[in-house]
């Protein structure tokens, strides 16, 4: 009985000893792990750099612009009529004067042939009673008859010419024709669209800027412009008009630039870049568009900073600046306060790191940011 009681004490005191022993080995584990989780510092991050520079730029102000023609008509009959004759080619340049369309004159020709038959009898028989008149043989009532005899032949032939004249379609101005809207043969209604004409030569871009612009706008002031259209080609010209009232709605104001267009590639309607450019520059610190991290709170860079670690050794962090920036340009954007010139700041990766990280300069494979950036053709 002494034996079991015995048995019964020294099995859970055996437990016991062993789950101590359990216990202390995992202790020393997990405390192994936290000295080495303290010790252990990540490698850094990689990450490409670049150098805030100081440049002069020439002030500029960006806007968006609508291509407009110098001259542009829908040219349309006076008179009703049947096209008996279409002289143009969809598309083509026409001049001045040239003859576009002719309607059927058929009917008013030969009324313009009796017309003419009146009017010289009309005439003749005024010479004949001026020689009377002069003889005395007729009253002064009867010569002032025939003059106005004559004076009605002579305006109702008028009247024919100026019918026949309307009914053939001429080009105002020079320009390019649009695509015909009508054909040989149609019976054309007064005012009916025969197509559009259009001068391109030189050609004008109306485009809004903000009224604090204003103060710097002036007539002759260079103008550049550039489409998606014909990428890697920029047309030059100078403002030619200013609006004289500024858009209550949107407080900015109209300008009307004038490009040449010798070729005739800029077409009205055209969707237009438009820079205003200014005499004057002005100094700027440069960054990468890239090294910029945008945030509703506020932008801000990543500056590369030389310290020293806990064994005295020198490495790279990074800290966090705010910075208001300006202008863009190309593969640039200006900053207007935050950084200095000289400083280094992470031009790519940023977006993994966070403030005092530890990072590795790697600036081989770093992008090529370009003023004017062109893209690799496909």
């Amino acid at each position: 009985m002494r034996t079991r009681t015995k048995l019964w004490i020294a099995i859970p005191l055996g437990l016991l000893a062993a789950l101590a022993a359990l216990g202390g080995v995992k202790a020393a584990q997990i405390n192994t792990l936290i000295k080495a989780g303290a010790a252990f510092s990540p490698p850094p991050e990689s990450v490409s750099s670049a150098e805030v520079k100081r440049e002069r730029w020439v002030g500029r102000r960006q806007a968006i612009g609508s291509l407009v023609a110098v001259r542009g008509v829908t040219l349309g009959s006076e008179l009703p009529g049947l096209i008996r004759e279409i002289t143009f080619d969809s598309g083509a340049a026409v001049k001045k004067g040239a003859l576009l369309v002719k309607l059927d004159t058929s009917a008013e020709e030969a009324q313009l042939q009796s017309a003419r038959a009146d009017a010289e009898l009309a005439r003749l028989s005024l010479e004949r009673s001026r020689r009377l008149r002069e003889a005395g043989s007729t009253s002064p009532a009867d010569l002032d008859a025939a003059e106005a005899r004559a004076k009605q032949a002579s305006a109702a032939v008028a009247n024919l010419e100026a019918i026949i004249a309307k009914k053939s379609i001429r080009a105002p101005f020079d320009g390019r024709i649009s695509i015909r809207q009508v054909e040989l043969g149609q019976v054309l209604s007064a005012g009916a669209a025969v197509a559009s004409l259009q001068s391109v030569t030189p050609i004008h871009a109306d485009f809004w800027l903000p009224q604090q612009d204003l103060v710097d706008l002036k007539e002759g002031q260079a103008v550049q412009l550039t489409t998606d259209t014909f990428p890697g080609q920029t047309w030059k010209g100078t403002i030619s008009a200013i609006n004289p009232e500024v858009d209550p709605s949107t407080r900015n104001v109209k300008v009307r630039a004038t490009f040449p267009n010798p070729d005739g590639r800029l077409r009205p309607g055209m969707y237009a870049n438009v820079e205003v450019l200014s005499a004057e520059q002005h100094e700027v610190l440069l960054i990468p568009v890239t090294a910029a991290m945008y945030a509703p709170y506020g932008d801000t860079v990543y500056v590369i900073e030389e310290k020293k670690d806990a064994s005295g050794h020198e490495v790279q962090t990074v800290r966090q600046q705010f910075v208001r920036l300006g202008e863009k340009r190309g593969d640039f954007v200006a900053v207007e306060s935050g950084l200095s010139a000289g400083q280094r700041v992470v031009a790519s990766g940023a977006f993994k790191l966070r403030n005092g990280m530890a990072v590795a300069v790697n600036d081989a494979a770093a992008p090529d940011a370009q003023i004017h950036p062109t893209p690799p053709e496909r």
